[in-house]
């Protein structure tokens, strides 16, 4: 399990990290680009994977990650159940979002 405290501390660890609200959500940004978000009502993180990623992480834990179920799951956004993922899982797809944000060509 992953509290929001855990989320953010680790969220806001990478360089230029900020955190904005984003609707009725917080969401975690680098250069104004969203790389997670946290749904506090749902107690669920949304991150953006590359396709691989996501696929990877779905199928290796589909009651824990799966994809947004529209076409921004398509995109890459992939939900992460936050009362299930070890830490050191979710850790590794954070970074992972972080590092596909970050370093995305314009």
């Amino acid at each position: 399990m992953v509290s929001i405290e855990e989320f953010r501390k680790l969220a806001m660890s990478f360089p230029d990290a900020t955190e904005e609200p984003h609707f009725e959500k917080t969401s975690f940004r680098i250069k104004k680009k969203i790389f997670a978000t946290f749904d506090e009502k749902n107690n669920h993180a949304v991150l953006k994977l590359n396709e691989i990623d996501q696929s990877v992480f779905c199928a290796s834990s589909e009651k824990i990650f799966y994809e947004v179920p529209n076409k921004w799951g398509k995109q890459g956004w992939t939900i992460v159940e936050l009362s299930r993922v070890r830490p050191e899982m979710f850790e590794d797809a954070l970074i992972r979002s972080y590092e596909n944000v970050a370093t995305k060509k314009k």
